[in-house]
């Protein structure tokens, strides 16, 4: 019977080991499965659906001083919101001819004529600084290669009216004008989806035979400039040699050749620096003709 006894006593402790060894299983498939489930389920704490962490403003900054950095420049301060109306508005009847835009902000606005130049190096840059700018783009200067500008066009920089051949407006009579500025318009519109409604005179030469052809052509304001960018300098008009609000300014798409050695890029980085040491920023145009 003694034997019995011990036989019986093995069994019991094999079997409460056993139990406590399933339990410890159970547990811990439990402990593991809750774990897995979390990780697929749930979010990570402040980030629902999994969405990764959006870039602090401190982030956004630092991406910007390094675009900036890149091409030796400072980031600009942000332009001021654009007015609810437009501050140049057409009389009935009538083209308005602007140089600059009459507002008191510390803004100037960049142009961009012709179109000879073709630099990737300046689509580059344009898509790092997001510096806004408008292009006045000739036929016969362009016709080479329209894809160049659409990049730049999908940055938000419009596409306007420099004429098909780039003539003195001055030395032609009103219907050979209006040829050159409404079939202008008309090719700029096949070939970058919406027709323009600025338009720049070459030389900035005009006569009211050009303001008559430019209406008949739908322009809402033939625009010319107060300072031109050369290579490392502007040129002013004022006799202060200043920037002053609203200022419009002239540069062109051009390169070594015609910039003595000097790149386009470097050309326009010169350009900034001169609108950031008059304690000036860039806005778009077009949100104010």
């Amino acid at each position: 019977m003694g034997w019995l006894v011990r036989k019986k006593a093995v069994l019991v402790r094999r079997k409460a080991v056993g139990a406590a060894v399933l339990g410890l299983l159970l547990v811990a498939g439990c402990s593991s499965g809750g774990s897995h489930g979390a990780s697929a389920t749930s979010a990570p704490s402040g980030r629902p659906g999994g969405a990764p962490p959006k870039a602090s403003p401190g982030d956004a900054a630092a991406v910007t001083e390094a675009a900036y950095r890149k091409w030796g420049l400072k980031p600009f301060a942000a332009p001021p919101a654009p007015p609810a109306q437009k501050p140049v508005q057409a009389k009935p009847g009538e083209v308005p001819v602007v140089s600059d835009i009459p507002t008191t902000e510390k803004i100037v606005f960049v142009t961009f004529d012709d179109g000879a130049e073709k630099d990737p190096k300046f689509v580059e840059m344009m898509r790092d600084l997001k510096v806004p700018f408008t292009m006045f783009l000739t036929d016969d200067i362009i016709r080479g290669d329209y894809g160049y500008f659409k990049p730049l066009q999908e940055l938000g920089n419009s596409i306007e009216n420099h004429t098909l051949s780039h003539p003195n407006l001055r030395t032609l009579g009103e219907a050979a004008q209006k040829n050159e500025i409404c079939a202008q318009e008309q090719k700029l519109g096949k070939e970058y989806g919406k027709a323009p409604r600025l338009f720049r005179p070459p030389y900035g030469n005009w006569n009211e035979s050009t303001r008559a052809a430019a209406k008949s052509c739908d322009v809402r304001a033939m625009v010319l400039w107060r300072e031109s960018m050369q290579i490392s300098n502007m040129q002013y008009q004022r006799g202060d040699k200043k920037l002053h609000p609203g200022d419009i300014i002239l540069a062109h798409f051009r390169g070594p050749k015609e910039l003595k050695g000097t790149s386009m890029t470097e050309m326009t980085a010169n350009m900034l620096r001169h609108i950031q040491e008059q304690g000036f920023t860039v806005a778009r145009l077009e949100d104010y003709v």
